[in-house]
């Protein structure tokens, strides 16, 4: 009970970082799936795909009424990001293809990503580049393929990846790319979790529990948007993914070399 507990309670945490940064759910997800809840790997991807899909939709309501989503960059880069996302899930159904090789592949997108979080300079980037969101089309189309097919994979490269994607590429504002990656992942999230169906057994309360208690934290997320800058909480945040991702590669390689 006490397993259950906690692991609910980091579902809101993992509902208040997509909420109020539009990215980080998969990063905190399945490692709680995996190593608070007794998931595997697949089991644990698959599942992200569900609570994090619903849980984006959710999100996406309070930033569309505040209109921070841009549908015409949307329907650019969410297609071929879906198509990815299928990929990318089949692609984990050969049988090369072990918990402890997804495991790894998604630690090291942490690392990735914590550092890009950590070192940032997006909001910069924003104001010193120049945009012309109509010439960069064909180049969000296959990034969105490249993110959705790696998203598919490892179930991470959600929001921490799209929204330079959409700010560097698409000339979209901050908040705005926050509201726009949110439609992106819950898209993608269909088709990925359409990938895994054939190859896990899902506990479908667990499901529906775990993302109740993510989209509360969503929803509050959302909203604290107006009082919090996204920017002030993500180097914070990119440490805290880099421990997380330093201790799955140490308790893989440690389980391997066991």
């Amino acid at each position: 009970m006490l397993v259950w507990i906690i692991g609910h309670f980091l579902a809101v945490a993992i509902g208040i970082s997509l909420g109020l940064m539009g990215g980080g759910g998969s990063m905190l997800a399945i490692p709680v799936l995996i190593y608070v809840m007794g998931l595997d790997a697949k089991e644990a991807i698959a599942m992200s795909f569900v609570v994090v899909g619903i849980v984006s939709s959710i999100g996406l309501i309070p930033h569309w009424l505040e209109r921070n989503v841009n549908f015409k960059v949307a329907i650019i880069f969410t297609p071929p990001a879906m198509l990815g996302a299928f990929l990318g899930a089949r692609l984990a159904s050969l049988p090369l293809i072990t918990d402890t090789i997804q495991l790894i592949v998604f630690a090291i997108m942490m690392l990735v990503a914590s550092v890009s979080m950590i070192w940032g300079q997006l909001n910069q980037l924003q104001n010193e580049l120049p945009h012309s969101p109509q010439n960069h089309g064909l180049l969000m189309m296959l990034e969105g393929l490249g993110i959705g097919t790696v998203t598919g994979f490892v179930g991470i490269g959600g929001g921490f990846v799209i929204i330079p994607t959409l700010v560097l590429l698409g000339g979209v504002p901050m908040k705005e790319a926050i509201g726009t990656s949110l439609l992106i992942i819950a898209f993608k999230s269909v088709t990925g979790f359409a990938g895994y169906l054939d190859q896990v057994v899902l506990n479908f309360s667990l499901i529906a529990s775990f993302t109740l208690a993510a989209g509360v934290g969503t929803v509050s997320g959302a909203y604290l948007t107006k009082l919090i800058e996204a920017k002030q909480l993500k180097k914070g945040f990119g440490f805290f993914v880099l421990a997380i991702a330093v201790l799955i590669l140490t308790q893989r390689l440690i389980s391997d070399l066991g």
